[in-house]
């Protein structure tokens, strides 16, 4: 996967995405892009289990997120996700919440960083991962 790449996750909103009102609680948008990142590392072959007995895990550094329109209930949307910036031990995510017509219902910057669990300290992005994402 390059960095102009797009990865796309489909999403329907689901009765238990949704606040009394019927539209999508808002931490929930953080949670639908939590899983098109994990899915996005899946599809490049990465397995978090195997990185978690190399004492290797991703951690959110950041997020800057734009909550523009709210979802509904039985919504069928697409997480867009790009690579927007991969350093040392760090990747930048750019993420946004579509429908079929592009129309935008949340947007999100979201930087990963690649740490030792055990000591809670920045480490080198998997070497497995570089070629895919370079």
């Amino acid at each position: 996967m390059k960095e102009q790449d797009i990865f796309k996750w489909p999403i329907t909103i689901y009765y238990e995405d949704t606040d009394v009102g019927g539209v999508v609680y808002h931490a929930n948008y953080l949670k639908f892009f939590e899983r098109a990142r994990t899915e996005l590392l899946r599809y490049i072959g990465l397995n978090q289990q195997q990185l978690f007995a190399d004492n290797m895990s991703f951690v959110v550094r950041s997020m800057n997120v734009d909550f523009i329109r709210g979802a509904k209930l039985d919504d069928q949307l697409v997480v867009n996700t790009t690579i927007q910036n991969v350093r040392h031990a760090s990747i930048e995510f750019n993420q946004e919440l579509v429908n079929d017509d592009d129309v935008v219902f949340c947007r999100a910057v979201v930087k990963i960083a690649c740490i030792n669990p055990t000591i809670m300290k920045p480490i080198a992005l998997p070497t497995q991962l570089k070629p895919e994402i370079d």
